[in-house]
């Protein structure tokens, strides 16, 4: 990592850059990739213009020399033939001088293929070819720029870094996380209702939410789905709520309530929150008979702050109950009932 540009609690925006990876390999490539576009472009430029006037005469004098090198070297070689002849030199030279003969030969007729190539011009299969090539190499230039581009992190939504996972030096691979980001304009509300309204609930109900760290906000919104499942402990099924634009102060982490009015075969009853005891992921009422406390497990069925609505078959309508202290109470201890 090269360089991190964001810190916990900065507010980011779509497309800016909150970190630098090391750039050096892709720099190079895409030096290097442009330079082999150039070359690739400046070919193709070259043959489509066609073989310039003037290495078209140097292409015949090239042939003129070496037409004038192979007459020289015949004549030598005939000259040679006739010494042989009346045995002044040794076949030997002969054939030397024969083999230059032929060599000299052989560098005219190259001269003239030469010529009669930049006469022609390229063809058309040479000129397709060659914008193929530079079209592989615009390809190889737009992805050497693409990994570069990759070595800086954008940002894709706006929000605020809640976290941040490493710091300018650390070695990172691809998938490793940088930072976390809070999304500033939504925020999902988990909730869980109890097991006996859990086929009740439906996407879309209307849900009034509360937080007891924002004594004065409060919004109505509708339930955004529903979690096809419940918790192993608790019996709860969790459902979800959406908000566009929350509140700032309203943080990941912090106790929302909420208030869903559902039709229920099940009569609940309300009570006040000291009421309700939680041991062992159970809910505990004592209810008062003779004198004595009896330890009856009820059912949440929704938690309205202060106030909690409980359900069980055995509660009836001005049931007594304790309503404080009941943590420390055991089944059949001796309570007072106030008049």
């Amino acid at each position: 990592m090269q360089q991190v540009l964001v810190q916990p609690g900065d507010r980011i925006t779509p497309g800016m850059v909150v970190a630098i990876l090391d750039d050096t390999d892709q720099r190079l490539a895409v030096a290097e990739a442009r330079a082999r576009l150039a070359q690739a472009r400046s070919e193709l430029a070259r043959l489509e213009v066609g073989t310039r006037q003037e290495i078209i005469a140097q292409r015949q004098a090239e042939v003129r020399a070496a037409q004038a090198r192979e007459q020289e070297a015949q004549d030598n070689s005939d000259r040679t033939r006739s010494l042989v002849n009346t045995g002044a030199l040794s076949r030997r030279e002969l054939v030397e001088a024969e083999s230059r003969t032929d060599a000299a030969r052989g560098e005219r007729m190259q001269a003239q293929a030469e010529l009669a190539e930049a006469t022609a011009g390229p063809t058309r299969e040479e000129i397709d070819a060659q914008r193929a090539n530079v079209a592989a190499a615009e390809s190889a230039l737009n992805q050497a720029e693409l990994a570069l581009q990759r070595t800086r992190i954008r940002a894709v939504s706006s929000g605020v870094i809640q976290t941040r996972q490493v710091s300018s030096g650390d070695l990172v691979e691809s998938g490793d996380e940088i930072a976390t980001k809070v999304n500033g304009t939504q925020l999902d509300v988990f909730l869980e209702v109890p097991e006996s309204l859990s086929g009740s609930v439906r996407a879309g109900m209307p849900v009034e939410l509360t937080a007891r760290a924002l004594p004065n906000w409060r919004d109505r919104t509708t339930l955004t789905g529903i979690v096809p499942s419940a918790d192993t402990a608790s019996r709860r099924q969790r459902v979800r709520v959406r908000l566009s634009n929350p509140p700032a102060n309203l943080l990941p982490g912090m106790a929302v309530q909420a208030q869903l009015q559902l039709p229920s075969n099940t009569p609940s009853f309300v009570v006040p929150r000291d009421a309700l005891t939680r041991r062992e992921n159970r809910w505990l009422v004592f209810t008062v008979a003779d004198g004595k406390a009896r330890q009856l497990e009820v059912e949440l069925v929704a938690d309205m702050g202060e106030k909690m609505a409980i359900a069980n078959p055995q509660l009836s309508q001005g049931q007594a109950i304790v309503v404080r202290g009941g943590d420390g109470l055991k089944d059949g201890a001796v309570v007072k009932v106030d008049s």
